[in-house]
């Protein structure tokens, strides 16, 4: 039994939220979406996760809900499907093993099997699928809004204040703590590099203006820390 007030909390808020999102995606009125809620927060609440946890997930939605209202800033023709992206959030880290390589696929799998049992339509479960499976790269292409929508909102803990960075990275470390120091280390600064090298982190207006400063000044400092030799 959970006593975590905060965890009981959120959880309480997260199923709230999935069942307004579900019903906006289309599922059938007839049918009980709590116990999808249920199978997807014990997920997302499996011992061996420290940052993919149900803090993450309602980082992300809230994130999403500071960038819908800015969907388009760019002049995109198509309208953003609010309720596929959040379920997109929803499923993006379900299935998450920190010594695996499918984690994505596997997530957006389940998301073709239990979209369809809720009466969500197929066009919808596969828009969800596609978006879950972007999350692989964050690389959305031009005018792909809702991909950059997600995109974003799952990056955006990379633009947090310092102590909040800190603590993501430390919980970052905690997932990969089978992995002895040296190697993590030496994976840790690739990955911090490859992210550094890209054009833009963040494709939303929102976000470029808000989020890609911030997260390339914790990136380079987290780098720095891993290897001061600069190599």
């Amino acid at each position: 039994m959970d006593t975590d007030p905060a965890h009981t909390d959120t959880a309480a808020r997260l199923r709230a939220r999935w069942h307004a999102t579900a019903a906006a995606a289309g599922a059938r009125a007839d049918l009980d979406p709590a116990p999808y809620a249920d199978r997807l927060l014990t997920a997302w609440a499996e011992p061996q996760r420290r940052y993919h946890t149900t803090a993450h997930l309602a980082d992300v939605l809230a994130r999403i809900d500071v960038l819908a209202d800015h969907a388009g800033d760019a002049g995109d023709t198509h309208a953003l499907d609010r309720a596929v992206v959040e379920l997109a959030a929803w499923f993006h880290d379900a299935v998450y093993r920190p010594d695996r390589s499918e984690n994505e696929e596997r997530s957006a799998a389940l998301a073709e099997r239990a979209l369809p049992e809720l009466g969500i339509d197929a066009a919808r479960t596969a828009e969800v699928a596609r978006l879950v499976r972007l999350t692989v790269t964050h690389d959305p292409t031009p005018g792909d809004t809702a991909g950059e929508v997600l995109c974003d909102a799952d990056l955006a803990v990379l633009a947090g204040a310092p102590d909040a960075y800190a603590a993501y990275a430390a919980a970052v470390r905690a997932e990969y703590g089978f992995v002895p120091d040296d190697a993590f280390r030496a994976g840790r600064a690739a990955v911090l590099r490859q992210l550094l090298g890209l054009p833009r982190l963040f494709r939303t207006p929102y976000g470029a203006a808000h989020w890609e400063a911030p997260a390339r000044a914790n990136l380079a400092a987290e780098l720095a820390e891993l290897d001061p030799s600069g190599m």
